[in-house]
């Protein structure tokens, strides 16, 4: 089981979860033969630069436990 009100917290998984919106998005509208004017790959750069910016900055810091599952204390939360 997972606490997604804690997941959604956690900022690095809010990061790869927004990699993960946009790789979908540009799936989906290739899917319908649409082409936005920015490329997939500008957005991802882009998105890349403000992760390792948040990262130098000691922001982004992973303190979730090990596995997929949450531990109990934080499922308790």
């Amino acid at each position: 089981m997972i606490n997604w009100k804690i997941r959604f917290k956690n900022k690095p998984f809010l990061l790869t979860f927004l990699t993960l919106l946009i790789t979908f998005v540009y799936q989906l509208l290739a899917m319908f033969e649409v082409f936005p004017r920015i490329s997939q790959d500008e957005v991802t750069s882009l998105v890349l630069i403000i992760i390792n910016g948040l990262g130098a900055y000691g922001i982004v810091v992973d303190p979730t436990t090990p596995g997929t599952p949450d531990s109990t204390r934080v499922l308790t939360k």
